[in-house]
């Protein structure tokens, strides 16, 4: 007889870089229209405030030029295994979702060989051979894809327990010269998942996704703005406004996707954990999520945001998150068993995923 397999969070882990960087670091910066190539006659405080009225970041989080996107993971992954209090020998997984690979601080070029998860095995020092590695690149929808994966793991029957990751370094991917490089942070993320065999409709219900190739025009790499900049780097470029249309029109149906695979509605969520992209944004998201259930009154701490003072840090922002709420870190945001949550992101792809998870 065939097992139903759970899939259940046992513990969770952040690292939030300790680099400071406010609004006031970009009033010295040389911004270019990229339209143009040329650079912005508005001054630079009438962008910066502009920026911040759009997005609501005030302040964002950069590693140390010491630091790199596996040491965020791998302090991400430690953290995860001393709340969940396991052996970390005993994974038969590591996932990791990020983006570039390990980018030096003097050297801008992405170095993904060896895999971001098999470098944080490494730092781990976890010996065991059968414990094998997986890195997911999906842009800002990295971690929860990388959950999904872990999910089909899980039920797969033949692994119990695994870990995933999400990390990147966006201030070193950043164009300088780019305004949209002010919404970019570094970060990690990590829960650590195990396989439950039971009937109880609990831990990971459901997921949905979604994937807009002919979109990907929206999210890529590429030279500097400034028609000067000699370096040969490749930098992230993004088209803002296309970005934002996509999101509204298509997340909210993914969100509803993925509930009605649950069996739910909304009126069941409890919290919605977005990618921290851009708060006006995603508050518009949800303002549609809500609007296709035909629902006026949004309760006011339905969507949890860090986005204010940790930045976008892509692939952690949605660990990040969760591991704050359930360790009680952000402001009076709560879950307790039964609480249903929904984990949703939209990015580079273009890609849009959603999870809906029961806490325990």
């Amino acid at each position: 007889m065939k097992q139903n397999f759970q899939s259940i969070i046992i513990g969770s882990g952040s690292y939030i870089p300790p680099v400071v960087v406010s609004n006031d670091h970009f009033l010295g910066h040389r911004f270019f229209d990229p339209a143009t190539k040329t650079p912005y006659e508005k001054d630079n405080l009438e962008i910066i405030e502009k920026f911040r009225e759009i997005t609501n970041i005030s302040e964002r989080r950069y590693c140390l030029p010491e630091e790199n996107t596996s040491d965020l993971g791998y302090k991400a992954a430690l953290d995860a295994i001393t709340s969940s209090g396991i052996d970390p020998e005993s994974l038969d997984f590591i996932i990791a979702a990020h983006n570039f690979g390990d980018i030096s601080a003097t050297v801008l070029r992405s170095d993904i060989m060896p895999g971001i998860s098999a470098r944080i095995k490494q730092k781990l020092g976890l010996k065991n051979p059968a414990m094998f590695t997986h890195d997911v690149i999906a842009g800002c929808p990295g971690w929860v894809q990388a959950l999904i994966v872990a999910d089909l793991f899980l039920k797969s029957g033949q692994y119990q327990r695994g870990m995933v990751v999400g990390c990147d370094v966006n201030s070193r991917a950043a164009d300088p010269y780019d305004r949209d490089a002010m919404i970019f942070a570094d970060g990690a993320g990590a829960v650590i998942l195990e396989a439950r065999a039971t009937d109880e409709q609990v831990g990971i219900l459901s997921h949905a996704i979604q994937s807009d190739t002919l979109e990907a025009g929206y999210l890529t790499m590429d030279r500097s703005l400034n028609p000067e900049y000699e370096k040969d780097e490749i930098f992230i470029r993004m088209q803002g406004h296309k970005v934002y249309v996509y999101a509204l029109t298509n997340v909210p149906k993914v969100v509803k996707r993925s509930l009605q695979l649950a069996g739910l509605t909304l009126t069941d969520v409890k919290k919605v954990l977005i990618h921290q992209a851009n708060e006006k944004m995603d508050q518009a998201i949800l303002e549609r999520v809500f609007r296709l259930y035909k629902i006026k009154e949004i309760p006011e701490d339905v969507m949890p945001m860090t986005i204010s003072f940790l930045g976008n840090s892509s692939s952690a922002t949605v660990p990040t998150l969760y591991d704050l709420i359930v360790k009680e870190k952000l402001g009076d945001h709560r879950l307790a068993s039964g609480d249903v949550i929904v984990l949703t992101s939209v990015g580079a792809g273009m890609m849009i995923n959603s999870v809906i998870y029961k806490m325990p």
